[in-house]
């Protein structure tokens, strides 16, 4: 089976060649290039799986890079993993909420850079809602939005409306990070006023009712929250 195509974005020479090497190591087709301008260009020339985007570049920067993939209809499909330094949370948020996939904190590991390549490229091939209707199964969780349903290891949880959306809406989509302010535009209503704040209130009380899998819905610290995969 062939490895998928990657674009790596990054204006650090010895980064660039280190994501090179443990990319083009592991068998995938590595294309690298250190500024936004370039990677805009690379894209129009061949579409790749995925795009390594380091958000602090010269000139067009990470977050450029990624609202300009994102507002155009031939590339918003392609996921993107930022690159970034632990100081930037703030523009890791921005940089979701555009659209990017995942981010990875520099200085990483090996393991850590193949592993979420992995995930994110697995999540573009593989459908992530199990039966039709939007049924999820997931790790020992059946969630059925039909029927407001939860079943943990076949046993039913009872979730309020918001806590259900909030379940539903994280565990369609596992491994992805969602903000706060992405989580109250996907299951806002009627019924609970939802706000950045309150999002926090619902997930401790999803926790506490879910017993054991509460373990699966991830704080991402200064970012926001995700399913475990």
């Amino acid at each position: 089976m062939p490895k998928a195509n990657i674009l790596a974005v990054e204006d650090e020479e010895e980064i660039l060649e280190l994501l090179s090497y443990n990319l083009g190591k592991e068998g995938y087709n590595v294309q690298a290039v250190t500024s936004g301008e370039m990677a805009l260009r690379s894209v129009k020339q061949q579409t790749p799986d995925l795009i390594l985007l380091d958000l602090m570049l010269p000139g067009v920067d990470g977050l450029e890079v990624c609202k300009a993939l994102k507002a155009d209809s031939a590339t918003r499909s392609i996921p993107v993993i930022m690159l970034t330094a632990r100081s930037e949370e703030a523009d890791i948020v921005t940089g979701l909420e555009l659209g990017a996939d995942d981010y990875i904190t520099k200085p990483f590991s090996r393991r850590v850079l193949l592993a979420r390549v992995k995930a994110v490229l697995r999540r573009g091939s593989e459908p992530i809602v199990t039966e039709e209707g939007g049924l999820v199964k997931i790790h020992e969780l059946v969630i059925n939005p039909g029927r407001h349903e939860v079943l943990v290891d076949g046993v039913s949880v009872i979730l309020t409306l918001t806590e259900f959306r909030v379940l539903h809406f994280l565990a369609n989509r596992p491994g992805w990070v969602f903000t706060r302010s992405q989580i109250v535009e996907a299951v806002r209503g009627d019924d609970y006023p939802v706000t950045d704040r309150s999002v926090d209130v619902q997930i401790v009380g999803l926790r506490k009712k879910l017993g054991d899998a509460g373990r699966y819905v991830e704080t991402v610290r200064g970012v926001g929250y995700r399913f475990m995969e």
